[in-house]
């Protein structure tokens, strides 16, 4: 099992300029990759491409672009130029998005989402692929009249979904190669996750799926203090039903229960509850949250439990 940290540079006078200087860091504590999150600000995949340029040997993703309000060709165009730039270091993660931030920001339809998720990979996949395209979906079409390779991404583009409902997981497992699932615990990921991509891979002759989960966590002396900045930080993520689904399913009743805040022993427990569940890689994101000295003991603990 390998580890990584999820980089949060939106409050730096200059996010990319602080997102290398960070990565810098989590690269000399040992940590193998470093991910970016898609919102309406950084362009993610050109923040990848930046930060893997910079910082030679980590490995670099997007967790995730939501597929609404994106297009295959694009998204292609994005995700191959990474590649290239970090010569084969770039992961592309997949979402779904939401309702809210869908309709409020985009002006479309929330509409048929599995639907748009399957056409979505199967066109993508074609083009990170053979860097051509003919498809012609219910809702997608998407060809090239001319070539869309980018030259130095011929090894392709791993494609990521982050997915834990049951038809999701179907899509990821016949036409992904992982997950990227965020706010599941051990057991949710044991008893329900791995086991429905898993078998969605092999019904399709798929290899075994990376299962890349997104842990909230820090490695902390001050629990109750940050349970309650975690609790206040993680409420968002409840209005929503694959989290809060999610979340009961491992055994939690909000989000901060499947959160990981302890001293160095209790977390690296939980990692290897992970691991046991059927994780191939532990990513940490809200490490930052109790102040430079715990996120350095964090990211240390992270690089000592990479395999």
């Amino acid at each position: 099992m390998t580890t990584g940290v999820a980089l949060d540079a939106t409050g730096a006078d200059n996010q990319i300029d602080a997102s290398v200087r960070l990565a810098h860091e989590a690269a000399a504590a040992g940590l193998r990759s470093a991910w970016f999150g898609q919102t309406f600000g950084a362009d993610s995949p050109l923040l990848a491409a930046v930060v893997g340029r910079e910082v030679p040997g980590l490995h670099v993703g997007t967790s995730a672009i939501p597929v609404f309000g994106r297009h295959p060709l694009l998204v292609s165009s994005q995700a191959q130029t990474a590649q290239a730039a970090t010569h084969g270091r770039y992961h592309l993660g997949l979402a779904l998005g939401t309702k809210l931030l869908t309709e409020a920001g985009f002006g479309i339809p929330f509409e048929r989402p599995i639907a748009r998720l399957r056409e979505f990979l199967t066109a993508l996949r074609q083009l990170t692929e053979t860097g051509t395209v003919d498809f012609h979906g219910e809702l997608l079409t998407a060809t090239t009249p001319i070539p869309a390779r980018v030259p130095g991404a011929e090894s392709g583009v791993p494609l990521l979904v982050a997915a834990m409902g049951p038809q999701a997981l179907r899509v990821s497992g016949e036409l992904a190669d992982g997950i990227l699932p965020y706010l599941a615990g051990p057991r949710a990921l044991s008893e329900h996750i791995v086991p429905a991509v898993t078998a969605a891979a092999e019904d399709a002759g798929r290899p075994a799926p990376r299962i890349v989960a997104l842990v909230h966590g820090v490695v902390t002396d001050d629990v109750d203090s940050v349970r309650e900045k975690v609790t206040e930080q993680l409420a968002f993520y409840e209005q929503f039903p694959s989290y809060a689904r999610a979340i009961e399913l491992s055994g939690g009743r909000r989000a901060v229960d499947v959160a990981v805040i302890g001293d160095e022993r209790t977390v690296a427990a939980e990692v290897r509850r992970y691991r046991d569940a059927g994780v191939t890689e532990v990513v940490f994101s809200g490490t930052e949250i109790a102040g430079e000295s715990d996120r350095s003991r964090t990211w240390a603990l992270l690089g000592e439990l990479a395999d």
